[in-house]
């Protein structure tokens, strides 16, 4: 699964990265160490012309849903059910979107205590979640939009920790991810573990438990050793 990430690089760095007019829009974004369910995030779309970027709120309500009450439980979808889910099969064709972040949270389990790490490129280098979003409209008429962090199984790195992982898009298959015209098959082949070469795993300490703490200290390695 993917509960928690971080996007700790500046609003012109993350602009920069996805090749966006930072004038374009307000500001919205600054550096972010433990960002969590029901909180907004940073997502890339293509508005069929050019790509935009702004705010969703990380946890799924499908258009069709009577209220928002479930969203938490939607923050991830499993690649392997995605054209299963109603929730999910109808965004999967059409909706679509980057979900940015240089790192992300997993706990693993040894004996009676989870040990908190926080895995990301060797590079240190911002990627691309992908993820489905969605837009629900309120009884008043309020329009509220979501989405949802894609998993698959676990890469060998990823094994020691958790048995899913967070489908990261390379950099070339970002634009196929997010255009209208790709195909089924496509899309499918795009929905699997990143290679292990190309990530690390760091501990970190427990301070990333609470969603309260949002500060640098979240990212701080706690030992040398890295998975």
């Amino acid at each position: 699964m993917c509960g928690r990430f971080t996007l700790t690089v500046t609003w012109e760095e993350l602009m920069n990265r996805f090749l966006i007019d930072p004038e374009s829009l307000s500001p919205f974004h600054v550096p972010r160490y433990n960002i969590a369910p029901t909180q907004m995030v940073a997502a890339v779309i293509h508005d069929g012309a050019r790509r935009r970027i702004g705010q969703l709120r990380w946890g799924l309500v499908p258009s069709w849903a009577r209220d928002a009450s479930g969203a938490a439980k939607m923050m991830n979808a499993r690649s392997e059910t995605l054209e299963e889910k109603p929730a999910y099969k109808t965004p999967f064709l059409r909706k679509r979107c980057l979900i940015p972040a240089d790192g992300f949270y997993e706990w693993k389990r040894a004996d009676k205590v989870k040990i908190p790490y926080r895995i990301g490129r060797k590079d240190g280098k911002v990627f691309s979640m992908a993820g489905l979003y969605d837009i629900w409209t309120a009884p008043d008429g309020s329009r509220l939009s979501t989405c949802t962090v894609i998993t698959t199984r676990p890469n060998r790195l990823m094994e020691e920790i958790h048995d899913r992982m967070p489908v990261i898009l390379s950099p070339e298959n970002e634009e196929a991810w997010l255009s209208r015209s790709t195909g089924r098959e496509t899309l499918r082949q795009l929905l699997l573990p990143y290679p292990e070469d190309g990530m690390k795993a760091v501990r970190v300490g427990t301070l990333v438990n609470s969603v309260k703490n949002d500060a640098p200290e979240c990212i701080r390695s706690i030992t040398d050793d890295g998975l």
